[in-house]
């Protein structure tokens, strides 16, 4: 795969933005951060809306090859109302990032409210019914992302606390989905690189014979205000909790004007990837808070170049 000099490793689609608020069959006001999985023949896209009345749910996407999506007519998840989980998604759900693990789609996101970001988890079999597990998480924590195995008999994830203003992704562990512990910071921000202001979980990690791939965000603060790029780390795969390589420079900068121009400036955020039969890798990603888009490369390509040679 050829690349211009000074452009990113990632490939852009030539089409992009792949959605945005023209797309969607209901009154929105963007569309952003998208998780990506194939069922049953097609491609599903679950992805974060801003409603009108400023609060996020989940709409869903379908496509026959990858690249054209139709939105269903309804959202299929809204904050709840009533029962235990409506008081901590007052202020919406976000950022879904899915796992399929033992027959089932596991779905961590964000709820939303007035005590802050906390990490939720529900599940589905068929994109129809959603059903809530619980709540994961304390305040202050988002970004999480589920691995699509267990690890020495237990869940993992990686997830985005902050602590004493600092966004570092910590591992942590379970054995029911639902109470976790054993948590150990990962990965941290660098001074003075692309990601030395706040970085977080963006794609479930992908086990590859290299170890297991993670695609995060690295922010750095400029005096204009954040940019969000994307990068990737490989960590052990039996002990997750190991680097053993991260790249030093990233994937994916804001460059084109859906990047660089919307409610927020200067982001890519990938959400979610799909690893195709032929080792391509595509990257699903929202642009400046406001569209979908997406970006491809081998995936062998990626790992070699997390090794930063």
């Amino acid at each position: 795969m050829v690349r211009k000099i000074g452009g990113d490793f990632l490939r852009r689609y030539d089409e992009n933005p792949i959605l945005s608020a023209e797309d969607i069959p209901f009154r929105c006001n963007t569309v952003f951060n998208g998780a990506p999985v194939k069922f049953d023949g097609e491609y599903l896209l679950l992805f974060r809306v801003e409603g009108l009345q400023g609060y996020s749910f989940f709409a869903l996407a379908r496509s026959r090859k990858g690249f054209y999506y139709e939105v269903d007519e309804k959202p299929v998840m809204l904050p709840e109302k009533n029962g235990k989980f409506a008081k901590y998604e007052k202020r919406g759900i976000e950022d879904p990032r899915i796992t399929f693990m033992d027959g089932v789609y596991y779905i961590l996101f964000t709820a939303f409210s007035g005590f802050g970001p906390m990490i939720e988890i529900a599940k589905t079999e068929d994109f129809k019914k959603y059903e809530r597990i619980a709540l994961i998480s304390s305040p202050g924590n988002k970004d999480g992302v589920l691995f699509p195995e267990k690890i020495k008999g237990k869940y993992a994830r990686l997830d985005r606390p902050i602590g004493n203003n600092v966004g570092s992704i910590w591992i942590s562990y379970s054995d029911d989905l639902i109470h976790w512990g054993h948590s150990r910071a990962v990965i941290s921000p660098r001074p003075g690189y692309w990601d030395s202001y706040r970085i977080g979980a963006s794609v479930p990690p992908i086990k590859t014979d290299k170890g297991w791939l993670e695609i995060y965000h690295g922010v750095r603060m400029t005096a204009s205000g954040p940019i969000y790029h994307a990068g990737s780390v490989l960590l052990d795969l039996e002990d997750p909790s190991k680097i053993i390589a991260r790249c030093d420079e990233p994937m994916l900068s804001p460059r084109e004007n859906y990047e660089r121009i919307g409610d927020v400036n200067n982001v890519v955020f990938a959400s979610g990837a799909i690893v195709e039969e032929d080792r391509t890798i595509k990257v699903f990603y929202g642009a400046a808070d406001t569209a979908i888009c997406m970006a491809m490369c081998d995936l062998d390509e990626l790992i070699e170049r997390t090794y930063n040679d």
